[in-house]
């Protein structure tokens, strides 16, 4: 699930809102699932994975993850970003994009305490994406971690990624291809609206 808080009152961050809620009520699984694309400028590669999206904090997404993570380094290289949301469950598809920026140590920590000692042994255990002999050494440094670790310190290795939309298009599916597609694109803090053809 997401959380909204002091959500922003533009007309993409209310959208956003209302269909969310709706496939929520449709029964969509993993409804906080999101693409995030980014572009690796030192090795000229384009790369894209599912996150958790877990908050939208009046104008901006926030997603955790490992600061070392291929996704992260490639942040690092360029930061332009799109990002990608498809709810099956209403036949309707989000595209997103924008720069993306670290949340601060404090917002981090703040979080880490909050989830459960399971998920932050694994945060504080696993060299996300790194090769291993096998998944038994997986078990094995989560099990570790979780018998000699503080699991309420946030590592300064893993913490949260935020964005801010400066381009948002609302796609709305037809069994006849007569899709809908309302973009919203911002300049100088102004949303202007188009509809594009399916």
């Amino acid at each position: 699930m997401i959380k909204f808080t002091n959500l922003s009152n533009e007309k993409p961050y209310l959208i956003f809102q209302e269909k969310y809620n709706e496939a929520v009520n449709a029964g969509q699984k993993n409804v906080e699932a999101i693409s995030i694309s980014s572009y690796n400028a030192d090795k000229n590669e384009v790369d894209s994975r599912f996150v958790n999206l877990k908050f939208v904090e009046n104008n901006q997404f926030i997603f955790f993850s490992n600061y070392n993570s291929p996704k992260s380094v490639a942040f690092k290289t360029h930061s332009q970003i799109s990002a990608l949301i498809y709810w099956s469950s209403i036949n309707f598809q989000i595209r997103m994009r924008s720069f993306i920026y670290k949340t601060s140590k404090e917002y981090n920590q703040e979080y880490f305490k909050s989830r459960s000692v399971d998920k932050n042994a694994l945060s504080i255990s696993s060299n996300q994406s790194n090769s291993i002999a096998s998944f038994d050494n997986v078990i094995e440094n989560y099990n570790k971690v979780k018998e000699k670790n503080n699991l309420a310190i946030c590592p300064d290795y893993w913490g949260g990624y935020k964005f801010i939309p400066y381009e948002i298009e609302f796609w709305s599916g037809d069994k006849y291809r007569l899709n809908k597609r309302n973009l919203y694109t911002k300049n100088k803090d102004v949303w202007s609206h188009s509809i594009l053809e399916p």
